[in-house]
């Protein structure tokens, strides 16, 4: 039976076709063993009893909703809840430094409801929100701020003046703002408490639904860190 032998050089051609696919798999086996799961952001949600949770169970508050939210949607993030009930902008910035622990990277701000409740002249949270935004710009710590409107009884006046403070901060200092945090809340018994004021657990939820879109934004244009 005759011997069947390739041509000399199509031997020498697969030959050389196989070391440069050894090289190849070799240079990359490396890079692949070196691969790094994704950052897991360290997130602070800052606010009053509408972070905090108020009367709401375990792992039902817009923080605790918000961070498996954010797993659902591909983004490993941490989002501590610095909510506390009855705070107002004063207060929050009293406590800004240590509820914002170092390696924070980002914040999400929500205060102001408790002023504007109490009928604070709006120029103290405005100045007390400036504040924050500063203060956190200075530790290069991105911020997204959440508005609250004023209430219907709280007169044209001081409504206007609280109104514009949420726009106005998000224009000048350039960070992302979603205007009402209760939006779609008020006046629907299945989204919120007794109290008409703060939501339940559905209402959380619907909460976290529709700011979902505008914190991923947000979040995905985080700027890199090591």
């Amino acid at each position: 039976m005759p011997t069947f032998r390739l041509p000399r050089l199509t031997l020498i051609f697969n030959m050389a076709f196989l070391g440069l696919l050894a090289v190849a798999l070799g240079a990359h086996a490396p890079a692949m063993a070196q691969s790094k799961p994704a950052k897991t952001l360290k997130i602070v949600a800052l606010g009053d009893s509408l972070t905090a949770g108020y009367q709401l169970a375990n792992g039902e508050a817009y923080p605790d909703v918000l961070q498996k939210a954010l797993a659902g949607r591909g983004i490993q993030a941490v989002v501590a809840n610095a909510g506390v009930s009855g705070d107002t902008t004063t207060g929050g910035l009293a406590r800004l430094d240590f509820s914002v622990p170092e390696g924070t990277d980002a914040v999400l701000l929500e205060l102001g409801a408790n002023d504007m409740m109490r009928g604070v002249d709006p120029e103290s949270p405005r100045a007390n929100l400036t504040k924050m935004i500063l203060k956190l710009k200075e530790r290069n710590i991105p911020v997204m701020l959440f508005g609250i409107p004023a209430w219907s009884n709280a007169g044209p006046d001081y409504a206007k003046k609280f109104n514009a403070i949420y726009p106005d901060l998000a224009l000048v200092y350039q960070v992302p703002l979603y205007p009402f945090f209760l939006e779609g809340l008020i006046g629907n018994r299945d989204m919120m408490l007794a109290d008409g004021i703060h939501p339940s657990a559905a209402g959380v939820r619907e909460m976290v639904r529709l700011t979902l879109p505008h914190v991923e934004a947000f979040l995905r244009k985080l700027p890199a860190k090591p």
